[in-house]
């Protein structure tokens, strides 16, 4: 993981820790217990990460391997594996649209109640 190679590597050179297994188990520790007390403060961080998981989840894991396969492979147009990955495109984008609209109407209309860090 790219975040936790970072912020070892910053221990480990800038401030002269030495690597060990220890040292991984406690900074992915604290990286995540960190993550996990900003999710709590933040009251609308479940229907943020809908909105951004939207635009990022959807495209990469539903319609761009699709995408490419058929680029690909080229399949026999109407054929049983063109037909199963165009359905996946659309329903790919359809969830690429749809989540982000929903999880923004959440935090609109919650937002009326949120208290900030209280």
């Amino acid at each position: 993981m790219p975040v936790f190679d970072m912020i070892e590597t910053y221990l480990v050179t800038r401030l002269n820790f030495s690597p060990s297994s220890t040292l991984r188990v406690i900074t992915r520790t604290l990286f995540v217990g960190i993550t996990m007390l900003i999710g709590i403060r933040i009251l609308f961080f479940g229907s943020l990460l809908g909105f951004l998981g939207g635009f990022a989840f959807a495209p990469t894991s539903y319609f761009l391997p699709c995408i490419i396969w058929l680029k690909l492979k080229k399949p026999r147009k109407y054929g049983l594996s063109w037909t199963i990955n165009w359905i996946c495109i659309v329903i790919g984008v359809l969830i690429m649209t749809l989540s982000p609209i929903g999880a923004l109407r959440n935090i609109i209309v919650l937002a009326k109640n949120y208290k900030f860090f209280s």
